[in-house]
């Protein structure tokens, strides 16, 4: 018997709307802004996934991949139907390519607009 459920996976980021726009047209969905005084935090429902959430992070730093003396922390896997087509989708919206040179692997990494790693996975 399980103790919780995952309710939401919350990225840090400088501009919660901008970075819920980007994972939007990636998976699908509408961003859902709430602010609370100066706190800004918007929800992504996706549809058939599990939801995220983006909070404003003043002094924001994204995680450095690879390095050897600092962690990622965390990365998203996104499962494809075609690498090619989404890899070209996802560097229209904003991402950079970490590590997509090997072409033969069944997954290639890339960082959101804020620097969140995450991974295009071949189903």
């Amino acid at each position: 018997m399980a103790l919780a459920k995952l309710g939401v996976v919350v990225l840090d980021c400088p501009d919660p709307r901008a970075l819920a726009g980007f994972y939007a047209e990636v998976l699908g969905g509408t961003p859902t802004v709430e602010t609370d005084g100066e706190d800004e935090w918007v929800d992504l429902k996706v549809p058939d996934g599990t939801p995220l959430a983006f909070q404003a992070s003043p002094g924001y730093v994204p995680p450095k991949w690879p390095s050897p003396d600092g962690s990622q922390q965390f990365h998203l896997d996104l499962v494809v139907d075609d690498l090619d087509a989404a890899e070209k989708g996802v560097l229209a919206l904003g991402a950079k390519p970490l590590d997509a040179e090997d072409r033969e692997r069944t997954f290639r990494v890339y960082a959101d607009p804020a620097g969140h790693p995450f991974c295009l996975c071949a189903c």
